[in-house]
């Protein structure tokens, strides 16, 4: 499609505009686009994301940390920093101090708070059950008991019974 503009050159911008609620659509070649002021959002961007991600790295230190590097990729700390970007597993042992700060900053923690599988909620008969299943069982029979659940209250102390039993 020919730009909707200057009729000349192939058209690559596409441009949406509502104005007093009046909608209107243009096919503009990248020329024509730059002069009506179109710019990409991503051309005014330096950089890509690794980059992005290189600005979470703000204590890198110059002296002590480039005389650091990883045994397996030769990666530096100020590497790291750079590129955004973790050389191979070993950094992680190897720079642990400098990244937890910035893992901490990403991610909002260091370890794994989430749910567990369902996989893992069914208990094998060679496990034996651990403490915190236990009372966790004693919750939900005081639960089901103030619900005057009666049915659901004895399954739970058969099941408690059975745990501490094992």
């Amino acid at each position: 499609m020919l730009c909707q503009h200057c009729q000349k050159n192939q058209a690559t911008t596409h441009v949406k505009s509502i104005v007093n609620g009046e909608y209107t659509e243009y096919m503009l070649c990248s020329d024509c686009a730059k002069e009506m002021g179109y710019t990409s959002l991503w051309s005014d961007m330096q950089g890509d994301f690794s980059s992005l991600l290189g600005s979470f790295f703000s204590n890198a230190l110059p002296e002590r940390t480039q005389a650091t590097r990883c045994s397996k990729c030769k990666s530096s700390y100020n590497d790291i920093a750079n590129s955004g970007k973790v050389g191979c597993a070993d950094c992680y042992e190897t720079f642990y101090s400098q990244l937890l700060p910035t893992v901490r900053k990403v991610h909002g923690n260091t370890e794994h708070c989430g749910k567990r599988p369902k996989v893992f909620e069914k208990q094998t008969e060679d496990k034996p059950a651990t403490e915190s299943e236990t009372e966790l069982l004693k919750k939900e029979l005081e639960k089901a008991v103030e619900e005057q659940n009666f049915e659901k209250a004895a399954e739970l102390r058969d099941k408690i019974k059975e745990l501490e039993g094992k």
